[in-house]
């Protein structure tokens, strides 16, 4: 994470840090947003959706596999993607977390 001293904040905290950062694109949110919609996806039907060239899409897959938002499995010469339900728990839970703190408190 280069001169953000991760270091000294919590593993989890990093997790987080580190999912949220590779979110930060509003094609990967697009992405997410397709694959939510479909059971699971080559990375043409995801280009398909996109005002985006192939290549662009492939690095936004890329990103989004690197941080196993998404995972993907050969099939044939194509990889079918799909979101990673793991992953996804764990946003899940910090969103909920929020949100349960949120309704205790006011400003």
């Amino acid at each position: 994470m280069g001169v953000s001293k991760s270091e000294f904040f919590t593993e989890h905290q990093n997790q987080l840090a580190t999912l949220f950062k590779a979110m930060s694109h509003p094609a990967r949110i697009a992405i997410i947003q397709y694959l939510l919609s479909v059971d699971s996806c080559i990375c043409g039907d995801i280009v398909s959706e996109l005002p985006l060239a192939q290549p662009t899409v492939s690095q936004h897959l890329k990103e989004l596999k690197n941080v196993n938002i998404i995972k993907g499995t050969i099939e044939g010469t194509a990889i079918c993607y799909c979101l990673n339900p793991d992953t996804i728990k764990i946003i899940e839970e910090y969103f909920k977390g929020l949100t349960n703190q949120l309704q205790n408190k006011c400003c």
